[in-house]
């Protein structure tokens, strides 16, 4: 019998706290807001939604904020309102979820996947400007599990070759890069808010922007009943109420209900688990082999702290995948450690090679000139290849209540303290997307 509790050893945690991962905290005015707008048979309407938009752009400092149903229709929303169309490109770091990009397909635009920095996991500047080509109309810029990217960098690229900037905040509402809200740096803005963000309203999603233009699109792109709001009289005469995407991208005003109380506590919300998670790596920043990964730039952060990862450097621990001891910590704490991240998008097939609206051809080269070979303008993205070998996953504490943070952090120095029970069960399966393609039972 070790002393770990995956090889036979007693627990750190006997019982996993609830309390401290709970998401998102619901209130009675929340309560209240939902039962309202279903009382009043008004889950349709847009009028709370209005007002939702209106004190979010307001919180976030834009000028336009348009609801969506979920995040994913207000980020293709957002490539439709750029321009984005047959024959383009827009650029995407490769490690994301896949509604960053996967929507330009049905724009009739192509992906080119380009590298992440490989202590901040945020889109690597030099790689995206090596990637673009004549075509390239955009670039889709990850804030990626709540850290900040390197805003001066890339906006200075895309402002030297012309390119619309769109930024995809669905992992950090209410974040700064250098005192600046992210989602007010680029051409337009897009965010998922469903119930797992730190800005949770259930199922929605935001779409921001300071230009008109850029809002007016996404408009007449889904939002059928509001067109009138925006076109001449002259326009409407011929267009009617018809979206040009044939999409209906309203969002359901119990989301927007519990959106507007959201707005009253998430700032206070994301700063306590702020506190909660710098007062856990206090108690393991010392911990060879691992890192956290947190802006360096004054006035950056990492609001709300979702889906946070950590370097793993496999060489500290003897070859000790980060599979296992996310498994070693996990058994000694019940839960909430995670080893990987996403699965790079640049090895899905989805992207190159399959006809998906039947154009007899590949869909991502149906309006490419013949003789452009999209994959290889993606080339070799060797930290994509490899990182989910390398970042591990902290419990997103929600309260900072150090007595029951410190278990959490005991855990982490006895599983590094006693890393070489181990090395007999230590799985070494390569990891492509961490736990959430993961077939691993665990």
């Amino acid at each position: 019998m070790g002393e770990l509790a995956i090889t036979g050893g007693r627990r750190v945690l006997a019982e996993r706290d609830e309390s401290l991962f709970h998401w998102p905290i619901v209130n009675d005015a929340m309560r209240a807001a939902q039962a309202a707008v279903l009382e009043a048979g008004n889950m349709s309407g847009t009028d709370i939604a209005r007002k939702f938009e209106s004190r979010f752009a307001a919180w976030q400092g834009s000028k336009y904020a348009l609801s969506h149903n979920n995040g994913t229709n207000a980020l293709n929303a957002a490539m439709y309102a750029v321009g984005l169309g047959p024959g383009d490109e827009i650029i995407c770091t490769s490690v994301t979820y896949w509604a960053s990009c996967t929507g330009a397909l049905s724009l009739g635009a192509s992906v080119v996947f380009c590298d992440i920095d490989p202590n901040t996991l945020q889109m690597d500047p030099k790689s995206f400007e090596e990637r673009i080509t004549p075509r390239t109309k955009a670039v889709m810029v990850v804030h990626y599990m709540a850290h900040p990217a390197p805003m001066d960098e890339i906006m200075a690229i895309a402002d030297r070759h012309g390119i619309a900037v769109i930024e995809d905040v669905s992992h950090a509402q209410g974040g700064r890069y250098k005192g600046r809200r992210l989602g007010t740096f680029g051409r337009v803005a897009a965010m998922s808010l469903m119930s797992c963000k730190s800005f949770a309203i259930g199922e929605g999603g935001m779409l921001t922007t300071d230009d008109p233009e850029i809002f007016k699109r996404a408009v007449i792109f889904g939002h059928y009943d509001r067109i009138i709001d925006v076109c001449t009289d002259e326009e409407m005469k011929d267009v009617k109420n018809i979206p040009w995407g044939g999409l209906k991208n309203r969002m359901h005003q119990t989301s927007a209900a519990i959106g507007l109380e959201q707005l009253e506590k998430h700032d206070r919300e994301i700063a306590e688990i702020d506190r909660a998670m710098k007062y856990f790596w206090s108690g393991i920043s010392d911990v060879p082999g691992l890192s956290m990964i947190y802006p360096r730039d004054e006035g950056s952060d990492k609001a709300g702290w979702y889906a946070s990862r950590f370097l793993y450097d496999p060489a500290a621990f003897r070859g000790v995948s980060n599979v296992t001891f996310s498994d070693a910590l996990n058994a000694e704490t019940g839960g909430d450690f995670s080893f990987g991240c996403n699965m790079p998008l640049h090895l899905s097939s989805v992207f190159f090679d399959v006809d998906i609206y039947g154009h007899g051809r590949p869909t991502a080269r149906a309006f490419l000139p013949e003789g452009v070979d999209i994959r290889a303008e993606s080339g070799s993205l060797p930290v994509a290849d490899s990182i989910n070998g390398r970042v591990l996953g902290e419990p997103w504490f929600k309260t900072c209540d150090p007595a029951k943070i410190d278990p959490y952090i005991e855990a982490v120095r006895k599983v590094a303290a006693n890393f070489e029970e181990l090395l007999p069960i230590n799985d070494t399966t390569p990891v492509l997307g961490g736990v959430a393609l993961s077939k691993r039972k665990r």
